[in-house]
């Protein structure tokens, strides 16, 4: 799932794996479909060990691998810190809203995706992120250097 909390928008599919080379694909259609013109897209999300740079390069040649990687600023979320994660907020959402029951084809799950992202985009429902730095630092004060 990818989420731009401020635009109200996501775009969210499901595939039979998850393996470097999905995820790559994934990243490869976020900058060259989603944001053709952005010269740098900032991702959040967790350490799921296929979230890496070398992803690109065990997908795709060196040099398109080097341009798309020079257009991400990757941000990881500390380890049990899902709840930081705003795709992650969202995939709860999509959950409770989408997924109530069992789907167990690929294709019609990923219809009821395509419908709930196309509701949920047409409404443009932003998120509205709480978490202050002063918040951060006080919960998460364990993350920070000691003096």
């Amino acid at each position: 799932m990818w989420v731009e909390p401020l635009r109200g928008w996501r775009r969210v599919q499901a595939l039979s794996q998850r393996t470097r080379i999905d995820w790559a694909g994934q990243i490869k259609q976020l900058l060259s479909v989603d944001y053709p013109d952005a010269e740098a897209v900032v991702l959040v999300m967790d350490n799921l060990n296929t979230h890496t740079i070398a992803s690109l390069y065990e997908a795709f040649e060196p040099e398109e691998a080097f341009a798309l990687a020079q257009r991400l600023e990757i941000h990881h979320t500390p380890k049990h810190g899902s709840w930081l994660n705003i795709a992650e907020i969202e995939l709860s959402a999509l959950t409770r809203q989408c997924l109530d029951r069992r789907i167990n084809d690929l294709d019609i799950l990923n219809t009821e995706l395509t419908a709930w992202q196309n509701a949920t985009n047409t409404d443009q429902r932003q998120v509205n992120w709480q978490f202050t730095t002063h918040d951060a630092r006080t919960k998460l004060r364990h993350l920070y250097p000691k003096n």
